[in-house]
């Protein structure tokens, strides 16, 4: 009996804490109240309809109808629910076997309907999201999609009109604060507040992010600081940032250029993280209108640039002379 369960505390401790501290039922969710609501009213019902969840990465898509299935199945969840992630299982093969095959049985628990999940599904082919327009008119009787998406836009509209939309919204500072210090009182990790601070500012309303950060900073250091937390990620500090837009105003192209690219490679930056924060400090900062509109635009192609495989070197320049043309054009 004590073997039985020290196996299980281990493998409890060695659940990534994203899993270990996953809610395990609606209440349990910090965020997302009016959703939240509103699927408790259909569940009380008895008139779950299908559903369409879309919105960032770690605002609670995928927990919220995991803690669904948990509600309506207790202990028979792994036999009336089918979980797939349409990244992997993305062809229409999985519609015409796994999906069609599930969803054409009916229930041998006498629990109404069976529920399929299907995961990140705007990686899923046109061909596919075609096919199960007509799996999900077809099996409604037996079965409750529930599709899960960053982009809604990327769902062909056929399957979206099948289906009740709910928006995730990224989560609030306050909402992962409270979530953050339960995990880090949980597992008596040590961190100071300047380390907190920088954890809160890096989530980006991503609570999952917030976990894996908070995880991994806790196995590479003993005490979580400010610094810890940057070095880890590999995030731009606010201030290298601030130092680089100053660079950017005041120094001859080629010294800024040189400036940047040290920084660069003394703190292991990736140039698309240092314009992502650099575009939240220009619309801040003391520049004429006219400088702004052309930087951003500028800085807008770089950033499309980069995603499809360009040179960082190239771009970087790129970058600067944005910022010098920007600045001149409003002189």
């Amino acid at each position: 009996m004590h073997e039985a369960m020290d196996v299980d505390k281990t493998q409890n401790n060695a659940l990534m804490w994203v899993e270990k501290y996953r809610p395990e039922k609606l209440e349990d969710l910090v965020s997302q109240n009016n959703i939240v609501e509103t699927i408790q009213k259909y569940i009380e019902q008895g008139s779950l309809p299908h559903l369409l969840f879309y919105g960032p990465p770690g605002t609670g898509k995928t927990s919220t109808i995991l803690a669904i299935a948990k509600q309506l199945y207790g202990k028979h969840t792994r036999n009336m629910v089918q979980e797939l992630n349409a990244s992997d299982d993305r062809g229409i093969d999985v519609v015409r076997e796994q999906i069609k095959n599930f969803a054409s049985t009916t229930s041998v628990f006498g629990m109404g309907f069976k529920l399929v999940i299907l995961d990140e599904a705007d990686s899923m082919t046109q061909a596919a999201q075609a096919a199960l327009r007509r799996v999900i008119e077809k099996y409604t009787k037996n079965v409750r999609f529930c599709i899960i998406c960053n982009y809604a836009s990327k769902i062909i509209p056929a399957v979206q009109s099948r289906c009740t939309k709910f928006r995730f919204s990224p989560l609030q500072i306050d909402q992962i604060r409270s979530r953050l210090n339960y995990v880090i009182e949980n597992e008596n990790v040590n961190v100071t507040e300047d380390g907190k601070e920088a954890i809160l500012k890096l989530s980006g309303g991503d609570m999952r992010r917030v976990l894996n950060v908070l995880q991994g900073c806790h196995l590479a250091y003993e005490t979580i600081d400010k610094e810890a937390v940057y070095s880890c990620t590999g995030q731009p500090r606010p201030e290298d940032i601030r130092l680089i837009l100053d660079s950017m105003s005041n120094d001859e192209f080629s010294t800024c250029v040189e400036y940047i690219t040290g920084l660069k490679t003394a703190r292991g930056l990736a140039l698309s993280d240092i314009i992502s924060l650099l575009s939240e400090l220009i619309l801040d900062i003391n520049y004429p209108n006219k400088a702004k509109i052309h930087i951003m635009e500028k800085v807008a192609e770089i950033e499309y640039r980069l995603c499809n495989g360009s040179n960082e070197k190239i771009q970087l320049s790129a970058l600067v002379s944005a910022f010098k043309l920007g600045l001149d054009m409003a002189v």
